[in-house]
């Protein structure tokens, strides 16, 4: 099911939620709703309506921001991680695929007839084995801080948020892409999906906790968003 408002497409799929769901993709900027099964078609079409104005305004941010050029894999191409960047050396060898960090340069060691996907899969699962590796200090800081528990962390791909959690569950999902970011910016996210355990709106009490737990969160968050985004090639039946 569709909806068109003016030149803007809505896309709109009904699921087994109590709640409806607007979202705006990247790189195009194409609009998705998620709706109750049995929402009707006229209240669907008034909500749309109703955030035509924010809609326009998340386009018209993912038209402006940067994003990588796409990846080829291939020697002395530039990858970041932690915010630095660093040179890819590829290195071609009979054995299994593995990944070392030496100097200013990402050693990529693969089998010779690996081919791109390959490799963008093995620095993928790198990059979440570093995620991995640093989250659980953060959040053992900041159980004690914030006087929340995190049962449990995921590290995904995510194509629109840095991260997400789940209050019933007390579980924070984040985004793969922050093991290139500083390291400042994933422990304000790390913060920001923990404080929402106990506050889950943007409102001034969730406002008031983040000034008080990272008094430059904001600096953080406009870091984030200005900073280049992932090259991505999604499909347009999203």
């Amino acid at each position: 099911m569709k909806i068109n408002l003016g030149d803007i497409s809505v896309k709109v799929v009904k699921k087994d939620i109590k709640n409806i769901h607007l979202s705006v993709y990247p790189p195009t900027g194409a609009v998705r709703l998620s709706a109750p099964l049995r929402m009707k078609s006229d209240t669907i079409r008034v909500f749309a309506i109703s955030k035509l104005g924010w809609i326009k305004k998340q386009q018209e941010k993912l038209k402006k921001q940067d994003r990588e050029a796409p990846r080829d894999y291939l020697d002395r191409e530039s990858h970041y991680l932690w915010g630095e960047r660093y040179l890819l050396k590829i290195v071609e060898e009979d054995a299994p695929p593995w990944v070392e960090l030496k100097h200013k340069k990402i050693l990529l060691y693969i089998r010779p007839e690996a081919n791109q996907e390959k490799k963008e899969a093995m620095l993928d699962e790198w990059y979440r084995e570093k995620l991995k590796e640093a989250i659980p200090p953060l959040i053992a800081k900041w159980e004690k801080l914030i006087k929340v528990k995190v049962n449990r962390f995921y590290v995904r791909r995510m194509k629109t948020k840095w991260g997400s959690c789940n209050s019933s569950s007390k579980s924070i999902r984040l985004n793969t892409e922050l093991a290139k970011k500083p390291p400042d910016c994933l422990e304000y996210i790390v913060v920001h999906e923990m404080a929402h355990l106990m506050e889950p709106t943007h409102n001034k009490r969730f406002v008031a906790l983040m000034d008080s737990l990272i008094p430059k969160w904001e600096f953080y968050r406009d870091m984030l968003n200005q900073s280049p985004l992932r090259h991505e090639s999604w499909k347009k039946d999203i």
